[in-house]
């Protein structure tokens, strides 16, 4: 598991260079957050993706022709997430997380499809490190 971790971590790495948002996040158990993400503007944005960096092709979130698409959603996200604006004005299309656990901990990755050819394009990518209530956070 552990040499498919580094794998992943490598392959972002090198994907970092083309993303246009890094965020750090560290709520506590139990908060709702959320995960920014903003398309550039002045394009059509034909879908949403938000995955997180497990190995398997399951996601958090997709939305794409006005709904979602329940088909592939990890489990432990249904009915915990949501689109911070479901029109996605001015491209916002960021993620909110409902009743974080230390679960969710992980780097969440923002794609929209755009354009033709079709293509997923990756926005932002979000970093979520989950404390224990109370506790205080520690530094890395």
């Amino acid at each position: 598991m552990s040499h498919l971790m580094n794998i992943y971590w490598l392959i972002l790495s090198f994907h970092v260079s083309f993303i246009t948002h890094e965020d750090m996040i560290t709520p506590e158990v139990g908060q709702t957050v959320t995960l920014t993400c903003r398309a550039p503007t002045g394009r059509t944005i034909q879908a949403v993706k938000w995955s997180r960096g497990d190995p398997g092709d399951q996601y958090v979130l997709l939305f794409q022709d006005g709904r979602f698409d329940p088909g592939k959603q990890h489990p432990s996200f249904k009915n915990r997430v949501d689109l911070q604006d479901r029109q996605m004005k001015d491209g916002d299309v960021s993620l909110i997380l409902k009743d974080v656990m230390t679960d969710d901990d992980g780097a969440y990755e923002c794609q929209v499809l755009v354009g033709e050819p079709r293509s997923w394009e990756t926005i932002s990518i979000s970093y979520l490190s989950v404390h224990p209530a109370g506790e205080p956070i520690k530094s890395v």
